[in-house]
């Protein structure tokens, strides 16, 4: 595996860990927002609601929801895809079959 990778997956359970509350808030200056507009990023990634959801792991259900506002995504999840929208390639290796 690589170094890379490692790296992102251990910032991916950081990530988690603190949109959770479960991390010390002093050691880190991060900023997740409230609201994400999940049909945006998946735009300018020019994917399908499909695609989308199979890449990165959502049901095409919950997706629609979201793009639709009768649902926002929660704290862990917001913060996956403020990821995905900054480094979608480095989502994609990550999550790639080793």
């Amino acid at each position: 595996m690589s170094k890379v990778a490692d790296s992102i997956r251990r910032g991916l359970r950081e990530a988690v860990a603190y949109a959770e509350g479960k991390a010390d808030a002093t050691a880190y200056r991060v900023h997740v927002p409230e609201r994400i507009d999940v049909k945006a990023i998946r735009a300018k990634l020019d994917m399908t609601q499909e695609e989308f959801a199979g890449r990165f792991g959502f049901s095409v259900n919950t997706l629609r929801h979201w793009e639709q506002g009768s649902r926002q995504p929660e704290g862990p999840t917001r913060a996956y895809l403020l990821v995905i929208d900054r480094a979608p390639k480095a989502v994609r290796k990550a999550l790639q079959a080793v």
